[in-house]
């Protein structure tokens, strides 16, 4: 850390300073780093002085598993996202369709998945708003798509059994067996994924977040070139594995780590599906789904996810499982196991993120194998999605057990994510549900297992060291201390004693000593 007296001091006073371990009242920023805390900052010269009048300042949130790339896409095709009814999604393709004829495929994502029976969407309905150019609209958890008649035409599926795919002439494909069938046919061109990363970029300065991990970035995608042409706020991308082609991928990612390593982006993490979700019944599951004989559907061969797994782990990469179901994650827990098994000791920080549902018998080996658990605290709550979709496919049993934020911080490392855009990337939001465990309007009155909640502290904590943790910057960001870098939040008040945490305003955030937003 360079420590010259002529380079700019700004202090920070008049509030809380939150550090991750305690509290103090005064904070210095000195190229770029934590200079001095305490009474300590309020010595000697300093260039500018910040009032905190009476706000909290805290280390930045990171977020520890999104899709920023996809967050920003949404906002230039259809607006879908956010809308009530079928016929309102229906209407804003018809449109956006007619706005812009020379399109020639209508792209865009965000609807909720709850608003048709079993989350099974027609293409008719979509054929009645635009009849003769292809429609391909991903739903908000980026596990189905939803198409008309055209897209399925184009695709070759009309009338395909190909599993995954809902019989025409429904439109509804799930999963990645059969949603790429169609999206891998999307000319190029049509989205500017410059625009998509700024904007995500802003999204993200405002809620007081500075570190993301992009959890899901395809080689051929553009996502990585995008984010390298557009600095703006830290970024660790992750690497998807393909279960068909992963042995010609693994060069490829070593060169694409290579290439990608700057100040603010990072390339070392390779993401890998153990399974699908519980909501279109492709989580895996150690017990079936209510009222059916299903398991769910894996993603990959268990033997080959293991030879993947530590042929990636050999390569040097940090390990990214999504995991929903119980089996899902037994599954990926045994891939860490197999990888620490057959490759040298080293410091591998492997990731399991979602963990809805965990066998209490694989909870010590998160702790065990050393696996970080990253969960997204938003979805622990009754939303129609749990009542419509999920609870019905779990029953009341399995359904109680989802999301034991608790019982993981209690037991092994966790940090949290948003998964955005599937849900809000506003940290203070998922701090509130992963307090009270209720729906940001208070339902149900006590909480929804209310014995998974956690206080305030652990919340933050979880968003900061924690995902500081993942990202392998512990001793960088995630709390304050002297020689740190000053990634901050300044927050209008404490949250872990606000009444509602997610009305907390962010008033300021600060990447590097420099400040973003605000």
């Amino acid at each position: 850390m360079t420590d010259s007296a002529d380079e700019p001091t700004v202090v920070f006073r008049g509030g809380t300073v939150w550090t991750g371990t305690g509290r103090t009242h005064a904070l210095a920023v000195r190229g770029g780093r934590v200079h001095a805390l305490g009474d300590a900052a309020l010595i000697g010269d300093r260039t500018a002085e910040i009032d905190l009048a009476g706000g909290f300042l805290m280390p930045a949130f990171g977020d520890g598993h999104a899709h920023p790339v996809l967050g920003g896409l949404e906002r230039q095709g259809p607006p879908v996202a956010g809308l009530a009814s079928v016929a309102e999604i229906v209407e804003a393709v018809r449109v956006y369709a007619e706005a812009h004829p020379d399109v020639p495929w209508i792209v865009g994502a965000g609807y909720d998945p709850t608003l048709a029976p079993d989350g099974v969407y027609d293409a008719r309905w979509l054929d009645a708003a635009v009849p003769d150019r292809p429609v391909v609209l991903r739903a908000g958890d980026y596990h189905a798509v939803w198409c008309n008649s055209a897209a399925l035409a184009r695709a070759g599926v009309e009338d395909s059994t190909v599993e995954g795919i809902v019989r025409s002439p429904l439109g509804t494909l799930r999963e990645w067996a059969a949603c790429d069938l169609v999206l891998r046919l999307i000319p190029p061109g049509l989205t500017d994924l410059g625009a998509a990363v700024r904007h995500a970029y802003a999204a993200y300065a405002a809620a007081g977040v500075t570190w993301v991990q992009d959890a899901w970035v395809d080689l051929d995608s553009g996502f990585a070139d995008a984010y390298l042409a557009n600095p703006g706020l830290r970024v660790a991308l992750a690497l998807r594995a393909d279960p068909d082609h992963w042995r010609d991928q693994l060069p490829l990612f070593r060169a694409e780590r290579e290439r990608v390593a700057t100040d603010l982006v990072s390339g070392h993490t390779v993401k890998f599906f153990t399974d699908g979700v519980i909501e279109t019944e492709t989580a895996a599951l150690l017990s079936p789904y209510a009222h059916s004989c299903g398991h769910g559907t894996p993603v990959w061969p268990r033997a080959e996810l293991l030879a993947a797994a530590a042929a990636v782990d050999a390569a040097g990469f940090q390990l990214h499982l999504h995991a929903i179901g119980d089996a899902g994650v037994r599954l990926a827990l045994d891939a860490v196991e197999h990888a620490t098994a057959v490759n040298p000791p080293r410091d591998r920080r492997p990731v399991i993120t979602h963990v809805q549902l965990v066998d209490p018998a694989d909870v010590p080996r998160f702790r065990e194998l050393g696996v970080i658990a990253n969960l997204q605290p938003y979805w622990a709550q009754l939303d129609p999605a749990q009542t419509e979709l999920t609870i019905p496919r779990l029953g009341p049993d399995r359904a109680a057990a989802q999301y034991p934020i608790r019982t993981l911080t209690a037991t092994t490392r966790v940090s949290f994510g948003s998964d955005w855009p599937v849900d809000s990337l506003k940290p203070l939001e998922g701090v509130q549900v992963a307090m009270t465990r209720q729906t940001l309007s208070g339902d149900p009155p006590g909480g929804w297992v209310p014995a998974e909640r956690v206080d305030g502290e652990t919340a933050l904590a979880c968003y900061t060291a924690g995902t500081a943790y993942q990202a392998f910057a512990e001793h960088e960001r995630g709390t304050l201390a002297v020689g740190r870098q000053a990634d901050l939040a300044l927050l209008s008040e404490d949250p872990t004693t606000a009444g509602r945490p997610a009305d907390v305003a962010v008033l300021g955030t600060w990447l590097a000593g420099r400040r973003i937003w605000g």
